[in-house]
């Protein structure tokens, strides 16, 4: 008989209930977790063990009763037909000796055949298929209610709109549960640009995934290449599926991507081979897993054994031992990026970890340095995030001697010297010198965009060739260039020079807001750039205005004045605009458009049959109204084209007037 609970084991409890609710919140909804899995699973397994020796303590509303976190805002919600369930984890070879009799013993068998396949880290979902066609995708949510995230998992390529008629019948009803993931090498793509551009990269490979896939514009989610593997399902009726190896081989039969490696064991001994053999090959795959999941192959059998509160008493998963290592923070330097971010970077002692040499590991924004407190001669706690990243998982404040530094941001660039800022509500510093060595290219791709000076040509390996050469050093420079120096360059005919110098001629007889994007200003896009030059009318005058006088520009706001002006008060920024201009650019004003229109704000959502959104941009400026990105009081037309979204709903709720195409198409003419 069990002890009753003592005052202290009760608030020990509860404390525990605390800190896990804490961190499922930081996990499911906000993906962004403070603790590693592994620390996430000893809390949860001290729990577990606490409420096993205590029954009378457990509650319907303790973590260890369900399965993951609350639906995030801006969704709809979708309730499950079928619970989600969550996996018990095995951490040693013993646990899952014990899982194997455990399961032999309610069998009342000797042997017991299972299917074994890897556990991608992703972020849990449910699609459900209606006649062999996609009717929704949600995300798991706690089990019960989830996400509806059916217009992004339609972005998907893996993801088949309608299941393939083929060798097997397609079923009337399919809810297949998987994993959305995202590769390891779009993982890393993705934290490049991420930090490039200041803002926080994923922790991990399943807070990517999240993070792509819980997007409110499914646009965001196309453009990421994410994945899905299946392993599962909820409800299934029309189709007839013995065993689970034989389910993974409908799903490729129906055009759904079954979970990869998958083998079916006939043995204990097969399944504790397969463990080592994909424990050895995980940095070779290439998508990261976290470990091997076993289930019983029968699915009859699944049924007999059943569920446990928040898991199937038939599957558990067997998690790899987390790749950690300690080790010291001798130096913390500034890295200049290619968009002019400084990042802190810190120098530690050399240490293994997963097999890999760490001798440098981001510590990516200044918030992330307070944060975690990291000084220089700390004692930190690193470990792999996805077996890609090294990354500091705490300070061992124990190990602190008194001497350890904090680390401040330079105030000057140390490559170039010019000044470092940062933007009121954001994280990132930033070099704002436009000749910076450390990102020249990123600046001369962006000069010659569309949006900005318009040379077709400016290729990402050609600018490469012109910095490295030393053909290029600054941005003038491009107005310096000749045939002979051009067609000296690799794949570079005379023919491609010609063309290139005629574009870079053509691209000096410019605007003055194309001119201004072109100088990559921060938060100074088109329509900011055409008010700065429709209200200043010079150059001359914008360059020499105060915070005040910018102030009075339309929509710019107290830290877009504060930016421009820190940006020309910059000498080096100043050299650079008049080496152009001496070089031949000569951007003309653009006087405000004054038509039918005027004053109009218009909010653009949903595709149009008739024309592109950029051109309906243009025929919307030309009659002197404007395009912005959000919906708000403010606004005075939405025009939704095909497929709205939340625009739309916002836009009625606030009794906005909203036109259809034709409706558009009237106001501003066909031609």
């Amino acid at each position: 008989m069990a002890r009753a609970a003592s005052r202290d084991v009760r608030a020990a409890v509860e404390k525990l209930r605390r800190e896990i609710r804490h961190h499922d919140h930081r996990y499911y909804v906000l993906d962004d977790p403070e603790i590693t899995d592994a620390e996430y699973d000893a809390l949860f397994r001290e729990l577990q063990a606490l409420e096993a020796a205590h029954p009378e303590l457990v509650t319907p509303d303790s973590p260890t009763q369900r399965v993951g976190g609350a639906a995030a805002a801006g969704f709809a919600t979708v309730r499950h037909r079928q619970q989600m369930l969550s996996l018990n984890n095995a951490m040693t070879r013993e646990e899952v000796v014990d899982f194997d009799a455990r399961v032999r013993r309610l069998l009342g068998r000797e042997q017991v055949a299972y299917a074994v396949e890897p556990k991608i880290d992703g972020l849990a979902v449910e699609l459900v298929y209606e006649g062999g066609a996609l009717v929704s995708g949600a995300t798991r949510g706690d089990g019960l209610v989830g996400e509806d995230v059916t217009r992004n998992i339609r972005t998907i390529k893996s993801v088949p709109l309608r299941l393939h008629e083929g060798r097997r019948p397609v079923p009337s009803l399919l809810e297949v549960r998987g994993e959305v993931y995202l590769p390891v090498a779009a993982f890393r793509k993705l934290n490049a640009e991420r930090e490039e551009a200041g803002l926080p990269p994923f922790a991990n490979p399943r807070n990517s995934a999240a993070g792509s896939l819980k997007q409110l514009d499914a646009s965001v989610t196309a453009r990421r290449p994410l994945a899905l593997a299946c392993h599962g399902v909820g409800g299934l009726e029309g189709a007839d599926v013995a065993t689970h190896t034989a389910l993974l081989a409908a799903f490729g039969d129906w055009g759904l991507p079954p979970v990869p490696r998958h083998a079916r064991c006939r043995t204990l001994q097969d399944v504790l081979a397969a463990f080592e053999a994909l424990e050895a090959a995980r940095d070779d795959l290439p998508f990261e897993i976290d470990g091997l999941v076993v289930k019983v192959d029968d699915r009859e059998l699944q049924q007999l054994l059943g569920q446990v509160s928040r898991s199937p008493r038939w599957a558990i998963a067997w998690k790899f031992k987390p790749r950690q290592a300690t080790t010291t923070v001798e130096a913390i330097a500034a890295s200049v990026g290619r968009t002019g971010v400084l990042t802190p970077v810190a120098e530690v002692a050399a240490v293994q970890v997963g097999g890999v040499t760490v001798r440098n590991v981001s510590l990516h924004n200044m918030d992330e340095v307070a944060r975690k407190d990291v000084r220089i001669g700390d004692t930190v706690l690193l470990e792999r995030a996805g077996d890609v990243i090294p990354y500091v998982v705490k300070v061992l404040e124990e190990k602190r001697t008194g001497k350890e530094k904090r680390f401040r941001m330079p105030k000057h660039c140390p490559v170039c010297g010019a000044e470092v800022v940062r933007a009121e509500g954001e994280v990132a510093y930033r070099c704002i010198g436009k000749s910076c060595p450390a990102q020249l290219e990123q600046s001369i791709r962006f000069f010659g965009s569309r949006a900005a000076m318009d040379v077709e040509g400016l290729g990402e390996k050609l600018v490469h060739q012109l910095v490295d050469g030393g053909l290029v050093r600054q941005l003038a420079d491009l107005y310096h260039l000749d045939a002979e120096r051009l067609t000296a360059l690799e794949r570079m005919g005379a023919k491609s020079a010609e063309n290139l110098l005629a574009q870079l001629a053509r691209s000096k007889d410019t605007t003055l807001p194309r001119f201004l994007v072109a100088l990559g200003i921060r938060q100074v896009g088109e329509a900011t750039a055409k008010a700065l030059a429709e209200h200043f009318h010079t150059l001359d005058a914008l360059m020499d205005a105060s915070e005040e006088a910018l102030q009075e520009v339309r929509d710019v706001g107290p830290e877009v004045a504060k930016l421009v002006h820190h940006f020309f008060a910059e000498p080096q920024n100043r050299t650079a605009v008049r080496r152009l201009l001496d070089a031949g650019v000569r951007p003309k004003a653009v006087r405000a458009v004054r038509g039918p229109l005027a004053g109009q704000k218009f909010v653009l959502t949903g595709g149009l049959a008739s024309m592109t959104r950029p051109e309906a941009q243009r025929r919307i400026e030309a009659l002197g109204g404007r395009v912005v990105s959000s919906v708000s009081k403010e606004t005075d037309v939405v025009v939704a084209g095909e497929d709205p979204g939340s625009k739309l709903a916002k836009a009625e709720k606030l009794g906005i007037r909203v036109l259809d195409e034709a409706g558009f198409l009237a106001l501003v003419g066909r031609a």
